[in-house]
């Protein structure tokens, strides 16, 4: 009898440990809607606003997409309780035209909150975009990554991981660095302007959303010229966008490109067409137009 219990529990525990490391994907799909964009992008905010999401933002990086960018309360709390947990303040939503129709996705927040090493699953916010958009199926990488993997995530031998950041800028207090970054977006410094803003209660920490279009005569930091390169899939990974940039304290930071752009297309190869080496020119690109939107330098 003993002897059964005791299988019975190793089971249990397997079972267990495989259910919470499942793999996962980056993307939901969701349900369709019809409509032309402007239609379709209205149609998601309420389903959002709805289902007790505040839209924050949204862009049109280029022709015949939309991203839209919602917080909550929940993820505000699940953001503030580490001090890098605040990417996962926002959740991104994409509409992308494709043929007739149209293609409506998001972010999946069990994913992003295991590669920001969040100290939550942030379960519930995954389930509250499920209900508000409905849920067609995970999406991204063939395989999909376990949250194991997320946690300890670098694409290749020598990337750099999450707590691999670019220090873009710092100023005397939280309060000039929100000023002055807010000045170098409006200006469109680096050819970067801002799309949404979310500052968490009580913490001197921001995270800014940005799109970026490529400055004059360097189009590599362009969201237009990455994506046209990257996202070949049939079903897009638009809501890879907007990039981010955080002001903690007096201090502006940004993730590098190489951990950023990989967690969203993990499965991406290396080298050949629609490959990381297409955007070989991406990083550098990015962190030097990041740099000019936080008023900093660059340190060759």
């Amino acid at each position: 009898m003993k002897s059964l219990i005791t299988g019975f529990l190793f089971l249990f525990a397997v079972a267990s440990a495989s259910a919470s490391d499942a793999l996962i994907k980056p993307y939901f799909k969701a349900d369709s809607i019809t409509g032309d964009m402007a239609q379709v992008v209205s149609a998601v905010k309420q389903k959002l606003t709805a289902g007790g999401f505040a839209v924050v933002g949204d862009v049109s990086p280029y022709p015949g997409t939309t991203i839209v960018v919602v917080t909550s309360p929940a993820m505000k709390a699940a953001a503030a309780m580490s001090d890098y947990g605040i990417f996962g303040a926002a959740q991104r939503v994409s509409i992308t035209k494709a043929g007739s129709g149209m293609q409506i996705a998001y972010t999946n927040p069990t994913y992003m909150a295991n590669a920001y090493q969040m100290k939550t699953d942030m379960d519930d916010v995954t389930a509250a975009l499920n209900k508000a958009l409905g849920n067609q199926g995970q999406y991204g990488p063939e395989k999909g990554l376990s949250k194991s993997d997320l946690r300890d995530y670098h694409y290749k031998f020598l990337m750099p991981y999450f707590y691999d950041r670019l220090d873009l800028a710092e100023y005397k207090s939280h309060a000039a660095a929100i000023a002055a970054v807010e000045k170098q977006l409006a200006a469109k410094a680096g050819g970067v302007s801002q799309v949404y803003r979310i500052d968490l209660p009580g913490k001197e920490k921001t995270l800014i959303g940005v799109h970026m279009s490529g400055p004059k005569n360097n189009d590599c930091s362009g969201d237009q010229y990455i994506m046209s390169r990257i996202d070949f899939k049939e079903y897009k990974s638009s809501a890879h966008l907007p990039y981010e940039m955080v002001i903690s304290g007096k201090h502006v930071y940004a993730l590098p490109a190489e951990f950023r752009i990989a967690i969203s297309f993990p499965d991406l190869s290396m080298m050949g067409s629609n490959s990381f080496a297409s955007i070989m020119c991406a990083p550098s690109a990015i962190k030097e137009a990041l740099t000019a939107a936080a008023g900093g330098k660059m340190d060759y």
